[in-house]
């Protein structure tokens, strides 16, 4: 999907292999950026929004500077093509996963290699820095997560043991904890100094499609096929919740900044917001598979566009949650949706291949099937009354709080 910086500006890509920049002040296209020998696959900001990096089948990653436009480099050396890329968290690195069964690290001042960290004996499907830069962790189709040292390239730790795929893999806010998500039903925790397992959370009745740490760390939260949410506590490994409300799999969950809250997306279609005492059900008319806060957490971003909240929480944890939607806006099916209500009618070739929606949630971007990215403004003061009250049903369901973890 299209990702939108905090600044107003979203890189796209596309299978016709090129980068795009485009303002959505002016709803206009920047530049292109450049173009790729094969299709794209990913783009990402780094994280001061000076450079994105590129992916492509054609074996390469390129760095492209977001104020000139300019390629600044061509980061050349994997075998096959690349599936995703990623900078460090002080963007002097870029970590690239690969079909040829490599992670590779590039410095960003150089465009040089530095780093080719072999092992996996299949596809590479993800990298991951940890919080403090010092370490990789590498996904696979050979079914283990790797550890990386970022400074040496060595290899320090392999996660293995099971007899299926992972789904995911991701470092607890201090980088001490890996967890990772499995088709045999559990979510594991590694040990990052050691490499050693250290818990198996064990409870789901089907795939665990995605975990995550709380931003205290003290809690994982992950998301199944079983249609469930569960809550584990990563010092005993004991579940601590099951979320139980969705009639279809889960496809992720993530916490608010605060952890507080959970949000999780499911195929149902439908986004469900918990306090753990209380659930509240948006109603997405389509399967959502991403989701994520923003860094206020006054909106969630996922998938399908973005959906705005306005959050009310009472001291003390028997008190009630409130959430509404404000002046949302989202794709469902051949319509632009406001509040979930119907807007505006997609003609074939506008209809979604992938959209964005930027922080203030009066401009949507879509990549269309005709092969355009194409800016949708609404100007909320302009609508009927009926588009901005909100679609959301609230629900109580049995569970304990969690708030103050």
């Amino acid at each position: 999907m299209p990702v939108f910086l905090p600044n107003g500006k979203l890189v796209s890509v596309s299978p016709d292999t090129t980068i795009r920049l485009w303002d959505t002040s002016t709803e206009k296209q920047c530049r292109v950026l450049g173009r790729h020998t094969s299709p794209a696959v990913s783009a990402v900001f780094s994280p001061n929004g000076k450079l994105v990096a590129s992916t492509s089948w054609d074996n390469t990653v390129r760095l492209w500077d977001t104020s000139t436009g300019k390629q600044c480099g061509v980061l050349e050396g994997h075998a096959s093509d690349v599936n995703s890329a990623v900078f460090s968290p002080d963007g002097k690195l870029v970590a690239s996963a690969s079909w040829d069964k490599t992670v590779r690290l590039w410095d960003t001042s150089t465009e040089k290699e530095c780093g080719v960290l072999e092992g996996h004996t299949e596809m590479v499907l993800s990298a991951v820095f940890s919080p403090n830069g010092k370490l990789v962790a590498s996904r696979s189709v050979d079914r283990t997560v790797r550890l990386w040292d970022t400074s040496t390239g060595k290899e320090c730790g392999v996660l293995e043991g099971h007899a299926c795929s992972v789904n995911s893999a991701v470092f607890s806010p201090d980088g001490k904890l890996v967890a990772s998500a499995y088709a045999d039903k559990t979510v594991r925790l590694w040990d990052t100094s050691t490499g050693k397992q250290c818990g198996v959370l064990e409870g789901h009745a089907s795939d665990v499609n995605s975990a995550v740490f709380s931003p205290g760390g003290k809690l994982v939260a992950s998301a199944s096929s079983d249609n469930t949410v569960r809550l584990w506590d990563t010092s005993t490994g004991k579940q601590c919740g099951v979320l139980q409300g969705h009639t279809s799999y889960v496809y992720s969950a993530v916490f608010s900044p605060d952890g507080g809250l959970v949000a999780s997306a499911s195929r149902d279609t439908t986004v469900r917001l918990w306090d753990t005492t209380k659930k509240t059900t948006i109603e997405t008319h389509g399967p959502i598979r991403v989701i994520k806060f923003s860094n206020d957490g006054t909106h969630l971003h996922t998938s399908r566009g973005i959906l705005q909240l306005k959050s009310s929480l009472h001291a003390g944890s028997n008190q009630e949650l409130t959430h509404t939607l404000t002046h949302s806006l989202y794709v469902t099916g051949h319509w632009i949706t406001c509040n979930m209500k119907k807007l505006l009618w997609l003609p074939a070739d506008y209809r979604l291949t992938c959209s964005a929606v930027n922080d203030t949630g009066n401009l949507i971007a879509i990549g269309s099937a005709c092969g355009r990215v194409i800016f949708i403004s609404i100007d909320f003061t302009a609508l009927p009354a009926a588009y901005l009250q909100p679609s959301v049903n609230a629900a109580p369901i049995e569970s304990k709080s969690f708030l103050g973890y």
